[in-house]
């Protein structure tokens, strides 16, 4: 089964990001971005600029995990603004999986967050999606590279998420 397939099970079973290495999750999201990019309008960039404005405007110490909450929320509206069942409710499962990596990271992420955040603005303004994919993995990567880091350096117990693992909810 593919990663993506257990995404849109019925709606008896919760979708979770369980058996998604974190490389795949990162690629979906590359394309969710591209495809929110392509059909982003303007009422969709507005809401994502103000979002981003507002994760700006608060203060990240020290109640960091309420300035992460407001970083995550643009992965779930990336999702939104594809209009796309799957990359929406994908987009919407990995907003936790975002958070988490901001908490782990700390405040000491947040200009790199809000750096990252404001390139992806320009991208999705100018109509470049592939730049915006490229932004987001990075940005991604980063992140999951400073929760490691947050961590000790050590590497997850299992290359795959555990079926147990639960995100955040953002």
């Amino acid at each position: 089964m593919k990663p993506v397939d257990s995404l849109m099970r019925d709606s008896a079973h919760a979708a979770t990001l369980a058996g998604v290495t974190d490389e795949q999750l990162i690629g979906m999201l590359a394309v969710a971005t591209q495809t929110a990019c392509h059909y982003m309008t303007s009422c969709h960039l507005a809401a994502l600029t103000d979002s981003v404005t507002q994760a700006e405007s608060l203060p990240a110490k020290p109640h960091w995990d309420r300035k992460a909450v407001a970083h995550a929320a643009v992965i779930g509206m990336l999702g939104d603004a594809t209009g796309d069942p799957v990359l929406m409710r994908l987009a919407g499962l990995a907003a936790g999986w975002a958070y988490d990596l901001a908490v782990a990271a700390g405040p000491a992420a947040d200009g790199i967050i809000a750096g990252s955040h404001r390139r992806l603005l320009g991208y999705l303004r100018s109509g470049d999606g592939e730049a915006a994919a490229q932004e987001i993995e990075q940005h991604l990567r980063v992140l999951s590279m400073m929760e490691r880091l947050a961590r000790g350096g050590q590497a997850k117990t299992a290359a795959l998420r555990s079926p147990d693992a639960r995100c955040s909810a953002a």
